[in-house]
């Protein structure tokens, strides 16, 4: 087989799977996923069939996977992938550039910069902001904070990349309670700590209580979250920031979803003030619907983000463009600028704000839909998660189970404030107002068998 033939094969079954996906469940059966064990055999000691190995990757491989692709996934705040996103990460890949300098990759560096100045026009965050491409918002915040690390120590005399942190001057970093895991574990990995931190408690809703922020001074990482987890709550960002900063501390946003709050007129005011934060970490393989990998790390201050990112040696020929690698901490990468190019064109400025509008339309129908049914909705819905218990604990992992099972639509379980509660996670572009319907009606026709039977 020709690579022309193998890789049409490819784009035929890719096509394929997408255009039956709505007609199977949602996570895969047990006898799909027992059925890859079939891919546990020895090492080959000879060459296979490029074409065989498709086929056998789709005909097993594919009935193994949860349809997030599609319509009814509603799990982990997981999005879809635009077709303009996913045809372009398909020729990206075909390109097969490394994107960490404009002498590899002319056309991916070029697109990556017009991408980046994109979002932050879309997201409303400062033009002379630098940002690099990262995996997603555990590396954003990752890069951030290092960044962060760097400007704060630097700040004091100390050169954290060149001295490390033994004998360095302390910094303090403040959280709220609700912080996410990921975000931790960024600190964690800079040397700063997961349990050194500040924690500030938080409101009913997830929200950072700013009467209660501690002192801050110029050796302070104010951490903030556009979209909890959980609620979608965002921390009040013009309460909090304009005090970090008279105090001289850092503020950095962890806005993996939330922050694309920030891209329409109807929920921006979840997210007022937040431009003027020192940086922000985003994913774009949630709310704008690219293929996985897709984070972004951004930065005001370029100096601080080069800083603690860029890298120089003999060989690796750099010019007067902007070099993608020194805002990064990976030197080689995949061209994550060329899906996100490709989803803000096919959307626009407009298109994104339609889609984000209607996720968050669709997140307060599902809680409606329950709550008229008698069941209780945990938080308030402010942008596109959704809380829900259908009784006591036992009672709510039991539906969870259920819905899971009967394959309409697919939700997870989380834990909020001791109680067990069942999560409604809406960012997919594909999902319908009719996608809701069903998989509201499979919710309240699961949730009432197993209430009835107890």
């Amino acid at each position: 087989m020709t690579t022309r033939s193998l890789v049409r094969d490819a784009a035929d079954r890719a096509a394929t799977y997408l255009e039956e996906i709505d007609s199977r469940g949602v996570a895969p059966t047990s006898d799909a996923v027992a059925a890859l064990s079939h891919f546990d055999r020895a090492l080959p000691e000879r060459p296979l069939d490029p074409a065989s190995i498709l086929r056998e990757l789709d005909e097993v491989g594919s009935p193994g996977t949860s349809t997030s692709a599609g319509g009814r996934y509603f799990g982990f705040v997981i999005g879809a992938t635009l077709p303009a996103a996913l045809a372009a990460s398909i020729l990206a890949t075909a390109w097969d550039q490394n994107a960490g300098l404009v002498v590899i990759s002319p056309t991916t560096a070029k697109l990556e910069a017009i991408a980046l100045r994109w979002l932050l026009d879309a997201l409303h965050l400062p033009s002379e902001s630098a940002a690099g491409f990262v995996t997603g918002a555990t590396m954003a915040n990752f890069t951030c904070l290092a960044a962060a690390r760097h400007a704060l120590l630097e700040r004091a005399g100390w050169n954290v990349e060149e001295q490390g942190l033994f004998g360095a001057p302390p910094l303090n970093v403040v959280v709220g309670d609700e912080v996410h895991v990921t975000l931790l574990k960024a600190l964690a990995l800079l040397g700063l700590g997961r349990a050194r931190v500040t924690r500030v408690p938080a409101d009913a809703q997830g929200r950072m209580r700013a009467d209660l922020l501690p002192p801050l001074d110029d050796r302070t990482i104010l951490c903030l979250q556009a979209g909890n987890v959980n609620t979608g709550a965002c921390d009040p960002m013009s309460e909090l920031i304009p005090r970090a900063r008279a105090a001289g501390a850092w503020v950095h946003v962890d806005g993996a979803f939330g922050l694309w709050a920030a891209a329409t007129p109807s929920r921006a005011a979840l997210v007022a003030g937040v431009a003027d934060a020192d940086s922000w970490a985003l994913d774009a393989h949630k709310w704008l619907n690219v293929p996985y990998d897709s984070g972004v790390a951004i930065c005001r201050d370029r100096d601080a983000l080069r800083g603690a990112t860029a890298v120089t040696a003999a060989y690796l020929v750099q010019g007067a463009e902007r070099e993608p690698c020194e805002y990064t901490p990976e030197l080689s990468r995949r061209a994550r600028g060329v899906d996100v190019w490709a989803a803000i064109s096919s959307l626009g400025r407009s298109g994104i704000a339609e889609m984000i509008e209607r996720n968050c339309a669709q997140a307060t129908r599902f809680a409606g839909g329950l709550r008229d049914a008698g069941y209780e909705i945990l938080a308030d819905v402010v942008l596109n998660q959704v809380l829900v218990s259908f009784g006591d604990d036992e009672t709510t992992r039991r539906v969870i189970a259920g819905i899971q099972a009967d394959g309409t639509c697919w939700c997870g379980g989380t834990v909020w404030h001791g109680r067990i509660a069942m999560r409604i996670s809406v960012c997919s572009w594909a999902t319908t107002d009719r996608d809701v319907e069903l998989s509201l009606a499979a919710m309240l026709r699961v949730a009432s068998e197993i209430v009835v039977a107890r």
